[in-house]
């Protein structure tokens, strides 16, 4: 094969093929789902969505691990991907308090927005991602904590994911501690 167009076989080449195959079976499930019953219905626009948010996120990590080998840093990103991803996916679908349409649930957009601004004024070097993730997570609390007041189960269940911003947080805080 020319050299622009060999299939890499090596460790990360197979976790890449399965990471993809894994956002392709993503989207592909809701499909196969529509056609043998109608508890699943989306529309057009709502793939279209799913697969931004999806790969995007599959983009982001794939970027993060062509540019950092330490792998606490890796976890640390795939966990504040997976906290951002899961927030936009619950407050979109169904509303992390009460319904999608709850303008609590509008606050989780500003907890996207301290862990993206955060993460860019710390120029997504380990110590100050750790700070972000933190801020996120605090943000996260804060606003499940408002939400409890109407919905109490929502709050609680948004609340968790405040684990999953500091776990990020502490990722990036081993990365830190883990530079040679």
């Amino acid at each position: 094969m020319a050299s622009g167009t060999e299939i890499r076989t090596g460790r990360f080449g197979v976790w890449r093929i399965a990471g993809w195959g894994l956002a392709l079976a993503a989207l592909i499930l809701p499909f196969a789902a529509m056609q043998f019953g109608s508890e699943v219905n989306w529309t057009g626009s709502d793939f279209v969505v799913a697969g931004l948010l999806i790969g995007g996120a599959g983009l982001l990590f794939e970027l993060t691990v062509r540019a950092s080998d330490n792998r606490h840093y890796r976890a640390g990103v795939a966990l504040a991907l997976a906290a951002g991803f899961l927030t936009i996916w619950a407050t979109g679908a169904v509303g992390m308090i009460g319904d999608e349409g709850n303008p609590i649930n509008l606050m989780f957009g500003g907890v996207m927005l301290i862990a993206l601004i955060g993460s860019a004024f710390a120029r997504f070097q380990a110590p100050g991602m750790a700070r972000a993730m933190l801020a996120a997570a605090i943000a996260q609390f804060a606003a499940s904590a408002v939400g409890m007041v109407t919905d109490l189960t929502g709050g609680i269940c948004s609340a968790m994911f405040t684990t999953i911003w500091l776990a990020s947080a502490a990722m990036f805080r081993r990365a830190e501690s883990s530079r040679p």
